[in-house]
C-alpha cells in the first residue's frame, strides 16, 4: 500500500484535546481520498460519504439540527450511534452541498467528540461563490505530490529509506541513492503514478495516466468556469504553466499570449488557490521577517516536476544522466527540489521563498530561503565549483550569520567559502537527492561548524 508521511500530521490532528474538524485542501489526484481511508483504519468504525452521491447529500440538505444529522448518518451507513465517540466520518465532494461546509461548525461546536474530515474539489469551490468556510472552526491540512521519500517506501526501497533518513548520510549509500532520485525527478510524485510504476516498474506505460491527469484538468476548468472567455484563458494558462515552471514570468502576454496582465494573472491566481501552481514572489532581505516583494516578478511552481517532464517531452534526457543540472538549463532539478521542500508542509498557509537583488550592475538571484532559528538559510542547487557561486556570495556578505547550503550531484562534504568582500561562511554541500532532509541537515552542520571553530 502506497503510505503517506502526513499521516503522521493526521495522527496528532486526532490527539488534540480542542480538535476542530479537518478540511484537507489538495489539488485533484493527489490521494486525499486514498489518504483518508488508510488513516480510517485505525477506527473501530468508519462513515465514507461522497456528496456527489443524492442519498449521502440528502441527510445534508435535510439539516435542521446536529444530533438528528449524526443520527440519520450513522443509521444510513448502518453503523452504532452509541459508539460515535469511535467513529471517523469523511465527508468526500463536500463542495457539492453548499451548506455541508457551515454544518462543520456545528460539529465543533455540538458534536467535538466526533471526529470528522471533509475534503472536495478545489476548483469547483473556487468557481461557486455561495461555497464559504466556517472561519474558525475548522482546521486545514494540505496533501502535496508525494516526497522522494515516500516514493522509496512505496517501490519498496526500505533499505534506501532508511539511509536517506540516516544524518549524515554514509558515503557507501549515495550512488544508489541519487540513482533512485533520478527515477524519482523522471516520474515525479502523483500518487496513481507512483503505485503503477511501483507494481509494474514500466517508465513507457506511464503516458495514459500522465495524459488523463493533465485532461482532467483541463475539464475541470470547463466544467466550472463561468464564461467560455474564462474557460479558454485558464486552459491556455495550465498549458503554458508547463513550459513556463521554473522560471520567473510576466502576466502580460503570459506563455506567448495576447491575453493581458489582469485576465492571466487571475487566471493564474485561479489556479493557485486550487494548489495547481505556485506564484513564488521574490525576497530582497537577508533578514528576517519573510517579506516577498509581490511587485515583483514570481517564479512559477507546478504541482508536478513528473508531469512537467511529461507535457515538455523531456522525460528521455534524464535517463543516464550523471548529474540533474545537466537537464532543461538545470530548471528541472531547481524545480524538483521546490517540490520537496512543499511534499514535507502540510500547513495551508506554506510557501516557497527565494531571494534577488536587482540593481543594473549586479543582478543575483538565490534560489531557495529557508526559516531555520531566526536565521534565513540560502540554498543553491547548482553544479560547479564553491567559487562560481556569484548570487550565494553577495547573499552571504549581507547575512548575519555563517551558513549556506548547496543541493548538487557530489558528495556530502562542508567548505570554508570566501567572498568576494572578504567574508568567510561555511558551505553545506549535499546530494540534492537529500533535498527533503535539509531542515534535519542543519543543526548537524551547525555543531560541525562550532567543531571546527574550536580547532
Amino acid at each position: 500500500m502506497f503510505q503517506r508521511n502526513i499521516v503522521t500530521a493526521l495522527e496528532k490532528w486526532r490527539l488534540q484535546p480542542n480538535r476542530k474538524p479537518l478540511v484537507i485542501r489538495g489539488a485533484r489526484q493527489v490521494g486525499k481520498t486514498t489518504l483518508v481511508q488508510q488513516f480510517a483504519t485505525g477506527f473501530p468504525q468508519y462513515i465514507y460519504l461522497n456528496l456527489e452521491l443524492a442519498a449521502d447529500r440528502l441527510p445534508f440538505e435535510q439539516f435542521t439540527n446536529i444530533d438528528n444529522l449524526l443520527q440519520a448518518l450513522f443509521f444510513l451507513k448502518n453503523k452504532s450511534y452509541q459508539q460515535k465517540h469511535h467513529s471517523l466520518i469523511f465527508i468526500d465532494e463536500i463542495q457539492e452541498v453548499p451548506e455541508a461546509l457551515n454544518i462543520l461548525r456545528y460539529f465543533y461546536e455540538e458534536a467535538p467528540e466526533v471526529f470528522v474530515i471533509a475534503a472536495g474539489s478545489l476548483l469547483e469551490t473556487i468557481f461557486d461563490q455561495k461555497i464559504s468556510f466556517p472561519v474558525g472552526r475548522v482546521d486545514y491540512l494540505v496533501v502535496r505530490p508525494a516526497s522522494f521519500a515516500e516514493f522509496l517506501n512505496a517501490v519498496g526501497e526500505t533499505a534506501a529509506l532508511e539511509q536517506l533518513q540516516h544524518t549524515p548520510l554514509p558515503a557507501f549509500a549515495q550512488h544508489k541513492l541519487m540513482q533512485l532520485f533520478h527515477t524519482y525527478a523522471i516520474i515525479g510524485g502523483m500518487p496513481e503514478i507512483v503505485q503503477h510504476y511501483a507494481t509494474y516498474r514500466d517508465i513507457t506505460a506511464l503516458a495514459p495516466i500522465y495524459e488523463s491527469l493533465i485532461t482532467g484538468y483541463l475539464d475541470d476548468v470547463e466544467k466550472y468556469a463561468t464564461s467560455n472567455s474564462q474557460v479558454q484563458t485558464i486552459r491556455h494558462a495550465i498549458r503554458a504553466s508547463f513550459v513556463e515552471a521554473g522560471k520567473r514570468i510576466k502576466f502580460h502576454g503570459f506563455g506567448k499570449s495576447n491575453y493581458g496582465s489582469r485576465e492571466m494573472g487571475e487566471a493564474l491566481r485561479t489556479l493557485e488557490k486550487a494548489l495547481l501552481l505556485h506564484l513564488i514572489y521574490p525576497n530582497t532581505g537577508a533578514t528576517l521577517p519573510l517579506l516577498p516583494d509581490t511587485r515583483k516578478s514570481p517564479r512559477l511552481q507546478v504541482l508536478d516536476t513528473g508531469m512537467l517532464n511529461y507535457f515538455l517531452g523531456i522525460q528521455k534526457l534524464i535517463i543516464g544522466t550523471p548529474d540533474l543540472n545537466n537537464v532543461y538549463g538545470g530548471n528541472m532539478v531547481e524545480h524538483l527540489v521546490g517540490q520537496e521542500f512543499l511534499a514535507t508542509q502540510y500547513n495551508a498557509l506554506s510557501d516557497l521563498h527565494f531571494w534577488v537583488r536587482e540593481k543594473t550592475s549586479s543582478s543575483a538571484e538565490v534560489d531557495y530561503l529557508l526559516q531555520w532559528e531566526g536565521k534565513l538559510i540560502p540554498i543553491e542547487v547548482k553544479a560547479g565549483a564553491e567559487g562560481t557561486l556569484r548570487s550565494l556570495h553577495l547573499f552571504m556578505d549581507t547575512a548575519p550569520h555563517s551558513m549556506a547550503v548547496r543541493l548538487y550531484a557530489g558528495p556530502l562534504h562542508i567548505s570554508s567559502v570566501q567572498t568576494l568582500e572578504g567574508k568567510h561562511y561555511f558551505l553545506l554541500n549535499l546530494p540534492y537527492c537529500l533535498a527533503t532532509q535539509v531542515p534535519t541537515y542543519l543543526p548537524w552542520f551547525q555543531q560541525q561548524i562550532e567543531i571546527k571553530n574550536r580547532i
